[in-house]
């Protein structure tokens, strides 16, 4: 009975887990990435609109996520839709 315990237990942090890891995936398109900005176009744009891009990559969740400096100089971190280069989300320090 004590195993069983211990295995429901151990079953259930694991989906615990596995449920928090896909909750935390920020997702931004669906769309087809044939629809979507150039990267090198849209960072240059955001570099005009005076954002110091310091690394950009794209995500799991189909976003343009960027680090690095706003207009005001604050670091952060921000995804953005690559279809049509609105903010999902944004974290200032």
């Amino acid at each position: 009975m004590t195993k069983l315990k211990v295995l429901t237990s151990a079953t259930a942090l694991v989906l615990l887990a596995a449920c928090s890891a896909e909750e935390s995936v920020t997702q931004c398109t669906t769309a087809s990435q044939t629809e979507w900005m150039d990267q090198e176009q849209f960072q240059a744009g955001l570099e005009q609109e005076g954002y110091e891009i310091n690394e950009f990559k794209v995500t799991p969740g189909s976003c343009y996520e960027v680090y690095g400096k706003n207009r005001s100089g604050e670091k952060v971190e921000i995804y953005f839709n690559p279809v049509d280069g609105s903010v999902v989300k944004q974290e200032v320090e």
